[in-house]
């Protein structure tokens, strides 16, 4: 059966290698830091000044005031630092992030990312993702495989704007686990009982090496 958003993030934690320092995005993403191994240590870093993030707060460690680049409520660590966005982003467009795992709208073959906006609908801000996509060295996205209407999120080519192009790694859907190769989408995983038949009649995207 496909996965649920706890089983995609907690896949998607097993991209994570002790002593990374990781950006986690808005939705799905965020709940990965829900399944780091106990035995990691993984810094986990935020667009708004924060470095070493802790674990969600339960509700009598809320403090409003406290907060990832998503607005949730988060909790601090002893060795978590503060500073300004500017200084984040310097870290960010640096190189000095190890991984980030992001959401998406859409994701092509060839690895372009469309992240950040609907035409025609409010956004509220273009956010961290194009500088996260062009300066972190490893980008892996969640998202489920089909939209609403059931139609596939992997495609031959984004209808979206573009947060850029060619660069994602890797995607984990609802379906599997997929690698951005030549010539298209290879898979790497299914989820339980998931068949490449499925996949291949949900996905836009030319599916190689299978």
């Amino acid at each position: 059966m496909p996965w649920d958003r706890n089983d995609m993030a907690a896949r998607a934690a097993q991209e994570l290698e002790d002593g990374f320092y990781v950006n986690l995005g808005i939705g799905i993403p965020t709940l990965v830091s829900n399944y780091v191994p106990e035995d990691y240590d993984i810094t986990l870093q935020s667009e708004n000044g924060m470095l070493g993030m802790g674990p969600f707060p339960t509700e009598e460690e809320i403090d409003a005031d406290l907060i990832n680049a998503g607005k949730q409520t988060v909790t601090e660590l002893d060795r978590t630092s503060y500073f300004s966005s500017s200084q984040s982003f310097a870290m960010i467009r640096g190189g000095h992030i190890n991984l980030s795992i992001l959401g998406a709208m859409e994701v092509s073959e060839t690895g372009d990312l469309a992240n950040w906006m609907i035409p025609g609908r409010l956004v509220k801000g273009m956010g961290g993702a194009m500088d996260l996509v062009a300066g972190v060295q490893r980008i892996v996205i969640i998202m489920d495989h089909a939209n609403k209407a059931g139609e596939s999120k992997l495609l031959k080519k984004c209808s979206l704007p573009l947060t850029g192009q060619g660069v994602v790694d890797r995607i984990i859907t609802n379906l599997g686990v997929f690698d951005v190769v030549e010539g298209g989408l290879k898979v790497i995983e299914l989820a339980p009982e998931v068949t490449m038949e499925e996949v291949r009649n949900k996905t836009e995207a030319t599916i190689v090496g299978s």
